[in-house]
Order: structure tokens, then C-alpha cells, then sequence
């Protein structure tokens, strides 16, 4: 187990973004591994956090059981599953940095298009049928391998989910069920790689009470969100999440 009392200095307020990111504020989590990062190399940051999210997973499933969309998730999930397999296999040759900072700028500018396009508040409505699938398809493809390469696979998700407009309650419990899926799935991978190492599990539980108690306060504090405020949050940490992951990709990218 991790004793260094940096390392739980800046794992502390990472785990508690994560629980507020589970609990329905989605995308602050991504900063949680660079932060962690930050005291312990980034394979073993990443080896601590995959446990915490499954734990946090099941706080945040349970909390919005009632509220989901099956349709997305149908079209999505399998999609996920051929994402996350081509960023295993392709691991070796793809750049992270390159990924951050492509997922970055997208986000940016999607985030900022729905702010302006919903500026005069639209209301909340219900989704409606789509015709064709292959957006759903791109984005499960693409939220698995970017979640597979770097952890980044909230605004694939986000880019194709928000404009739909879901109540509150149901993008979170379709984003919440989603992730869950997209964790477990990753779990082999990580196995395959060795990076579940005594320390990083022992170190993980450590962490778990404060894992979880963080999780609870996300889903008490985004269920006091009005809905009609909720996707104008969620955009806005969109367009945070895409600076943070531009601005890792960009630093990445230059010569050392």
C-alpha cells in the first residue's frame, strides 16, 4: 500500500471528483488520473482509479436504476466494446496525447455550439426516435477507445447524447449504466497488462469509504440542480474537460 502523504493529498480531492462525476456531473472525473498522476507514475494511477470507479459504479447505477434509456444504450454498448478492443490492440501505437487533444477540441466546440443554439433556454423534452444509427455507433466506438487509451471516453458520449435533450434523472442513469458497462469491459485488458498489482488494490481500498461517501453527495447534489439549469452544468464542464484534455494533449505533443 501507497504510505507517501503527497500521494494522498492529491488522490483525495481525485476521488472526490470522481464521486461528484458518478453522482451526475459528468466529465470532472477525467481529471482525476492526471491529478493522481501527479505522485505516482501514470500506469499505477490508472491501476487505482479502474477499482474506485467500479465501486462508485454501483452507488451510481442503484441511485438511478429507475431512469435509463435501453435504446442507447442497445446501440451504443456493443459499439464501446469494438472501442475498447482496438485501443488495446492499437496501444502500442497510438499516441495518448494525440487522442487528448482531438477529444479536446471537439468537445470545445460542441459544447460551445449548444450553448449558443439553447441560449434562450429551451425547455427539457423527450428524446425522439432517430433514423438513422450510425451516430450512436461512431460515438460507442469512439467513447470506448478513448476511455481505453486515455481515460477520455465522457464527451464521445456526451456529443451524442446531450443534444437529445433526455430528462435529467435519464442521462444520468443512461450515462451511469453506460460507464459501468464500459469499466467492467476494460477489466481484462488491465489484467492482461499486469496492472493490478498488490499496491495499486490494496491502495484503492483505502480509498473506497470516501469513494463511495463522495458518489452519494454527487447524486444529492445533481438532484438539486433544476432541470432546466442541468444541461447548460453539463456543457460547461464539457467545454472545461475539453480545455483540460487539449491543453495535456498539446504539452504531450511537443518535443521533450
Amino acid at each position: 500500500m501507497i504510505t507517501d502523504p503527497w500521494f494522498y493529498a492529491v488522490a483525495v480531492p481525485a476521488v472526490i471528483l470522481l464521486g461528484l462525476a458518478k453522482g451526475g456531473f459528468a466529465g470532472i472525473g477525467v481529471v482525476a488520473v492526471p491529478l493522481i498522476a501527479l505522485a505516482v507514475p501514470p500506469v499505477l494511477a490508472a491501476s487505482i482509479t479502474l477499482p474506485i470507479l467500479i465501486v462508485q459504479d454501483v452507488v451510481s447505477v442503484w441511485s438511478f436504476r429507475r431512469t435509463w434509456s435501453g435504446r442507447i444504450l442497445a446501440l451504443m454498448l456493443p459499439a464501446a466494446a469494438v472501442g475498447i478492443f482496438g485501443g488495446y490492440a492499437l496501444a502500442a501505437y497510438v499516441r495518448p496525447a494525440a487522442v487528448e487533444l482531438a477529444v479536446g477540441a471537439i468537445s470545445i466546440a460542441f459544447a460551445v455550439q449548444r450553448l449558443w443554439v439553447e441560449r434562450s433556454g429551451a425547455p427539457v423534452r423527450e428524446a425522439r426516435p432517430e433514423g438513422l444509427p450510425w451516430r450512436g455507433v461512431l460515438a460507442g466506438v469512439a467513447a470506448g477507445f478513448t476511455s481505453q487509451i486515455s481515460h477520455a471516453g465522457g464527451p464521445p458520449f456526451q456529443m451524442y447524447v446531450l443534444p437529445k435533450r433526455l430528462p435529467r434523472d435519464t442521462f444520468v442513469g443512461t450515462s451511469s449504466l453506460f460507464f459501468a458497462a464500459v469499466n467492467w469491459m476494460k477489466v481484462p485488458a488491465y489484467l492482461a497488462l499486469g496492472q493490478f498489482t498488490h499496491k495499486a488494490l490494496m491502495t484503492a481500498a483505502v480509498l473506497l469509504p470516501l469513494a463511495i461517501a463522495s458518489t452519494w453527495a454527487g447524486v444529492w447534489f445533481v438532484r438539486r440542480v433544476p432541470a432546466e439549469r442541468f444541461y447548460q452544468v453539463i456543457y460547461v464542464l464539457l467545454i472545461g474537460v475539453g480545455g483540460k484534455l487539449a491543453w495535456d494533449g498539446a504539452a504531450g505533443l511537443l518535443p521533450a
